[in-house]
């Protein structure tokens, strides 16, 4: 039975998403974007909002993979995958299915959208901060309940009704689908045994019936082939509808090679980024013949403190300021230095030192 495999499927993406905030690596959540600081915690790394590059290379891999999965497998998403359809799934199977169990699922609701509501803050506000001020600090508590109000009242009232009148992405799979594409379809060569009994319309969420063809709304949830299976196993028959499509075919290697060839290209970049940045811009600031500012930021990609040393190669040139810098894990320390020099100069190179590296940089001296 299919929706046995759905339900697996469905509680492993209920954990995973639900758990990502709370999973920590190296001190941080394992997924989770920091409003406050521009950065992105990612399995115990930092992707700073200022690495546009790799935040397009991200895009780029997201956007093949889900023009792969959605030309060779279909709805998948929708009827597998999709947090609204594990919701509504979970809510019914708590409440039932029958209508006598509507306003109970409605109630039901009302705790998961909650849930959904502190896991999405979860994955902008660190977790224990965001419990902690759930309630006492305004801008959380006004995103907790207009978003506990929204999930709510899109599940609740809007449900299925989404994923056929407004979800972008359904629109979109009707551009990519070809004719290989997997869907659900009813067997028509063998309408002649069809027993009539509609179970397969019946157990459909969107409401829709196989037997009439294939549908815009149709998820791929395989309710319908469960429930039909139910019926023609008592006449030793297949059910009569049936995955359809073709998985295996020159598309689904090219297509993934292109994927899987963006993925390598995301992971060497992420690879090869430094453990730390260093920039260095000169002030423009009236200062006496012979002396500069300079405004200085050190990124620690990485997950140890460090303690550096700022220094400079150049002969005649003293550095006005603190030289000995401490730099937070997963931090960005900004801080400016005078530079005084005893002789003319066009360039001022400008280095850090300390944890086993050494990071130079030049900039201009007037």
């Amino acid at each position: 039975m299919w929706k046995k495999k759905r339900n697996v499927i469905a509680i492993l993406q209920a954990v995973i998403l639900t758990g990502l905030p709370f999973l920590f690596i190296n001190g941080q959540s394992a997924f989770r974007f920091d409003i406050a600081t521009l950065k992105l915690h990612l399995f115990g790394s930092v992707i700073w909002m200022r690495e546009f590059y790799l935040i397009l290379a991200a895009a780029l891999f997201f956007l093949l993979f889900i023009g792969l999965v959605t030309i060779i497998f279909g709805r998948v998403w929708c009827g597998w995958f999709c947090p609204q359809t594990v919701l509504l799934d979970l809510s019914e199977r708590i409440a039932g299915k029958e209508k006598r169990r509507k306003p109970l699922q409605k109630i039901v609701l009302l705790p998961l959208s909650a849930l959904v509501s502190i896991t999405m803050i979860s994955y902008f506000v660190p977790p224990a901060e965001a419990f902690r001020t759930l309630f006492s600090e305004p801008v959380i508590t006004t995103f907790f309940l207009v978003l506990w109000l929204l999930v709510y009242l899109e599940l609740a009232f809007l449900g299925r009704g989404f994923c056929t009148s407004i979800c972008p992405y359904a629109m979109l799979q009707n551009v990519l689908f070809d004719k290989e594409t997997l869907v659900i379809e009813y067997d028509a060569t063998r309408d002649a045994t069809c027993m009539r009994c509609d179970a397969c319309v019946q157990v459909c969420p969107v409401g829709i019936d196989i037997k009439k063809g294939l549908s815009s709304a149709c998820i791929a949830c395989a309710e319908c082939i469960d429930a039909c299976r139910t019926m023609t196993e008592k006449r030793g028959m297949r059910p009569f509808p049936n995955y359809k499509g073709r998985i295996v075919r020159p598309k689904t290697f090219w297509l993934g090679g292109v994927t899987g060839f963006a993925a390598i290209a995301l992971i060497v970049l992420l690879l090869c980024r430094p453990p730390v940045d260093f920039l260095v811009i000169r002030d423009n600031a009236s200062l006496p013949p012979g002396l500069n500012r300079y405004s200085f930021t050190i990124h620690n990609n990485g997950a140890e403190k460090l303690t550096l040393e700022l220094s400079s190669s150049d002969s005649g040139v003293t550095l006005i300021g603190e030289h000995t810098l401490q730099v937070e894990p997963f931090s960005a320390l900004h801080g400016t230095i005078l530079v005084k020099s005893t002789g003319k100069r066009e360039l001022l190179h400008l280095k850090i030192s300390g944890n086993g590296m050494v990071i130079n940089r030049e900039a201009g001296f007037l």
